[in-house]
């Protein structure tokens, strides 16, 4: 671990590091607002897709974090972004909850498919409608790949194992937008006006948190808090900057090493 450096960004994800579904990871409340005191921009990042952000921040709000809807960036916002730039109409596989993000899109006579967290529309004849339009040569778009996320009792299948169903059946390749891609990161930067190396990202998740950061140039925080399993920091190249037992942790480090 290097020493003291010019730190201006902290991107912080939500589930499984700040809280797992109504539940805070204990003592996060208080360091985020350490944290805060600092002379440094936090932003949240989350692929969360079975919820709007509206809900999603009411959500944090009820559990007592200090935080602004423009904080928070979501791979579901990216999504939106992408099918706006394509003029695309798109066969939504979201939670009913998510929905609220994509309003205003023409939904009608679908020619790109976007798949998400839906656990209540991850059906034989839904995913056959998705594969059946994206072998017709529709986009397919992933909100995000993670494998598997942490819930209230327990481990349970992301969209990843979905998307790549899709794949595997058409033969196409989906276009990720959210974690671990580099352009997911380096657009809140960008909105920062900060670059990767004045960044650090902190997360549950090895792969998609810390090494999608690490990948574009920021500092990575593994925290073994949410979906995190023993031995998850060797599986990523190169390792985390650090790997700590929780958010008050990691922000206990920056507080006294980076800032």
């Amino acid at each position: 671990m290097s020493g003291k450096r010019a730190l201006k960004a902290v991107l912080v994800d939500l589930s499984g590091t700040l809280h797992i579904e109504d539940t805070a990871v204990a003592g996060a409340q208080e360091a985020l607002h350490r944290l805060r005191q600092a002379a440094v921009a936090v932003r949240f990042v989350t692929n969360t897709t079975k919820e709007c952000k509206r809900n999603l921040l009411e959500r944090l709000q009820r559990l007592n974090f200090d935080l602004q809807e423009e904080e928070i960036f979501t791979s579901l916002s990216a999504a939106r972004r992408l099918l706006e730039q394509n003029q695309q109409r798109p066969l939504l596989l979201v939670e009913d909850s998510a929905l609220e993000d994509f309003a205003g899109l023409d939904t009608s006579d679908p020619n790109a498919v976007v798949v998400g967290l839906a656990p209540e529309h991850f059906n034989y004849q839904t995913l056959n409608t998705a594969f059946r339009l994206v072998l017709e040569g529709a986009p397919l778009v992933a909100v995000h790949k993670a494998r598997y996320y942490q819930r209230g009792d327990g481990l349970a299948l992301g969209p990843g194992p979905f998307v790549t169903a899709l794949e595997y059946a058409t033969g196409r390749s989906a276009t990720v937008v959210g974690k671990p891609q580099e352009s997911f990161f380096t657009q809140v930067l960008s909105e920062l006006g900060c670059s990767p190396g004045e960044a650090v990202m902190i997360g549950d998740d090895a792969r998609d948190d810390v090494g999608g950061a690490q990948k574009a140039g920021m500092m990575g925080i593994l925290v073994r808090t949410g979906k995190y399993r023993a031995g998850d920091e060797s599986k990523i190249s190169p390792p985390p900057y650090l790997t700590c037992d929780s958010f008050p942790d990691a922000v206990e480090h920056l507080l006294k090493n980076l800032l």
